[in-house]
């Protein structure tokens, strides 16, 4: 079984949801506290240890590429100024040389399209796709834990109530196994009152590389998108499928109470923050 070294990241879409912050400023450019999105997905994920990034990028993206590169002109003024701490602090986000790629999506023809642009860095091995949208600390080392116990394509999932369920893509529960399962099918946004669970597909998977031949030929589905979803149900015919129930919460950041809810979250955990920042907060609430 294949080590999970590699992680691809569809950073090309548009941000309507954001408009107009979005746009000149790439939506996972937008900060969560002092860190932009994307950066807290690329933190999450080298923590569990994934060492190459590949990013799937559109036009007027290129600042995201900016942003895992050395900034000489800031780093010489940080030093000259003797701000140590900021420097390295930049320092130690960045990724290694050569441990980033980046591909371009030249139209936006759906997340399986994105996913399938990466084709020729990731190669015949196993990977992780990380929505930049959806933040969920710990997530992937939960998934590495489930890819070593069972192998196969991972989906991470998580609970909603029932009538919310039409609003994402939901798997069926066949055998369990603790916090895994595996599945015995996957629908996309079903009508209301038919979803086989109320597990929703949360936006991180571990896929097996024969997704890309699955892509390759693909026809568009919702939105007259290539969506990643169908091709994983063809996949599923062929090679097993597990859930992950993930334990942590996840923010759309995409969505605008996500975002909101994320920069208090996370501004909580800070322990430069969580008490000044909860004492106006509460004085705010107070009115």
């Amino acid at each position: 079984m294949k080590r999970i070294r590699k992680a691809v990241l569809p950073v090309a879409g548009l941000g309507t949801r954001f408009l107009p912050a979005t746009k000149a400023v790439p939506k996972e450019m937008l900060t969560v506290v002092d860190r932009p999105v994307v950066q807290h997905v690329v933190d999450d994920a080298r923590a569990a240890g994934i060492e190459h990034f590949v990013f799937v990028t559109g036009r007027g993206k290129a600042i995201i590429e900016d942003h895992f590169d050395i900034a000489y002109e800031l780093d010489r003024t940080l030093q000259e100024r003797g701000k140590v701490k900021e420097f390295e602090a930049l320092a130690s986000d960045l990724p290694k040389a050569g441990q980033t790629s980046f591909t371009r999506q030249q139209a936006p023809l759906g997340l399986g399209h994105a996913v399938w642009c990466a084709r020729e860095i990731v190669g015949d091995e196993p990977f992780a796709v990380l929505l930049p949208d959806m933040l969920s600390p710990g997530a992937v080392a939960q998934m590495l834990a489930a890819y070593e116990k069972h192998g196969g394509n991972i989906i991470a999932v998580e609970e909603v109530p029932e009538d919310q369920t039409h609003q994402y893509g939901i798997v069926a529960v066949g055998e369990t196994f603790g916090d895994t399962f595996e599945i015995t099918g996957m629908v996309e946004k079903p009508p209301k009152g038919t979803a086989p669970s109320n597990l929703i597909i949360s936006g991180r998977y571990i896929l097996q590389p024969e997704i890309f031949d699955v892509l390759s030929d693909q026809e568009k589905g919702a939105g007259g998108e290539i969506q990643l979803t169908d091709a994983m149900k063809r996949l599923s015919q062929a090679q097993k499928f597990f859930g992950m129930t993930y334990r942590g919460k996840t923010y759309d950041t995409g969505s605008k109470l996500g975002f909101l809810m994320a920069n208090v979250a996370y501004a909580l955990e800070r322990d430069d923050l969580a008490e000044p920042f909860r004492r106006e907060l509460e004085a705010l609430l107070k009115g």
